[in-house]
């Protein structure tokens, strides 16, 4: 009981940091959002009222919804942390089988833990983040690409990997191999957008689809913020790229090429835009409205495919929108994610490992703790 009390209390104190965070981002904001009443969820197929109102006021990062961390939620993230620090193989990195030893894998498990206000060296399990760090670095290229010997599709583990570089260089600045490695990984990017603006599974000039194209967008923005110089008109190219892969019912397909409307790639061209630096717009509204009508947690049955993905980047899209897109989104997502948990603490996914998926889990669910770079705009 002594143990359990203990950990409940560091728990506390790492909630009230993060809760001290978002207050000093929010400002008086934060004071106008406890005095006011929770917005309703949207109707479906309706829009949120006044948009372009929710788009100037910013995202949730200065504007939190109310209740949005509950016992429940704070005890699953608990449960989830401990299954995935057991995770961990030896020589850092995460996976088993056929996703062992994966770069990208390992990277957005790194992230998790850094989520809860973990950075290497640092925290309950800045140990584990340490470990993962090295197993990154020693998993770069001469050419930048981070990438280990199981991986299928290098450039999605590119671009996680290349995002944990950066939020790990936000949040403890200062070490020249972290700097170094960024660099590499942010200059491989560059210089494999391919025509069209994107980017596709290997590091070649090739074709290009909206799925890989994310995680490098992704990966130049906590670069950028983190200090590195990312080429305005690479970022010019990607957003172009981006738009035409948009439907006109506001959803976004795979690629440039005709295709219908997904869920998951809905939620990635939304995002993709925003970490361009796209805020107010036409296409990222007509994009989470057609999440709200037609993927919407709770209420729209959603294909297990890509299940994780898929509400990986809706959580970030409508977290950066705010509003009532956020109120609404939020609550539904985190009473969804926490029914799906395991015993074990784990969450499962059919396409990838026990790691991938509750790394993703926590990653959603720890959003509101504001800790990453990534998610302070």
């Amino acid at each position: 009981m002594a143990d359990e009390a203990g950990r409940r209390a560091g728990t506390d104190e790492r909630m009230a940091c993060a809760l001290a965070c978002a207050v000093l981002l929010a400002g008086a904001a934060a004071a106008i959002t406890h005095a006011a009443p929770a917005p309703q969820a949207p109707r479906p197929g309706a829009q949120v009222e006044d948009p372009a109102v929710t788009a100037r006021e910013g995202g949730a990062e200065n504007n939190p919804a109310s209740d949005e961390m509950t016992d429940a939620l704070i005890l699953g993230i608990d449960r989830g942390l401990e299954f995935l620090a057991l995770q961990q193989n030896a020589d850092g990195s995460f996976g088993r089988g056929l996703y062992g030893r994966h770069v990208g894998i390992s990277a957005l498990c790194g992230i998790a833990f850094m989520a809860d206000g973990n950075v290497p060296g640092r925290g309950r399990y800045g140990e584990q983040v340490a470990r993962t760090l090295e197993f990154v670095l020693a998993n770069q290229t001469d050419a930048g690409l981070l990438s280990a010997e199981t991986t299928h599709g290098p450039m999605y583990g590119h671009g996680f990997a290349a995002l944990f570089l950066g939020e790990v260089y936000g949040m403890t600045p200062g070490d020249r191999r972290i700097h170094d490695a960024l660099v590499r990984a942010v200059d491989l990017i560059v210089g494999t957008q391919n025509e069209e603006g994107g980017w596709r599974y290997n590091p070649i000039i090739a074709d290009a689809d909206i799925s890989v194209t994310i995680t490098q967008i992704m990966a130049l923005r906590s670069a950028r913020n983190a200090g590195i110089k990312v080429p305005v008109e690479t970022i010019d190219r990607a957003v172009r790229y981006v738009r035409e892969c948009q439907n006109p019912d506001g959803g976004f397909r795979y690629m440039r090429q005709p295709g219908s409307s997904a869920w998951p790639r809905t939620a990635a061209g939304v995002a993709s835009l925003y970490y361009a630096g796209i805020y107010d717009d036409d296409s990222i509204r007509a994009g989470l409205d057609w999440l709200i009508e037609r993927a919407m947690p709770g209420r729209n049955s959603q294909s297990p495919t890509h299940y994780f993905y898929g509400q990986y980047y809706a959580v970030q899209a409508m977290y950066l929108a705010g509003g009532t897109y956020w109120s609404a989104w939020w609550p539904a997502i985190r009473d969804e994610l926490l029914a799906r948990q395991s015993s074990s603490g784990s969450w499962h996914d059919h396409y990838a490992s026990g790691a991938y998926s509750t790394a993703m889990g926590l990653i959603v669910l720890q959003m509101p703790k504001r800790y990453l770079p990534i998610f302070q705009k």
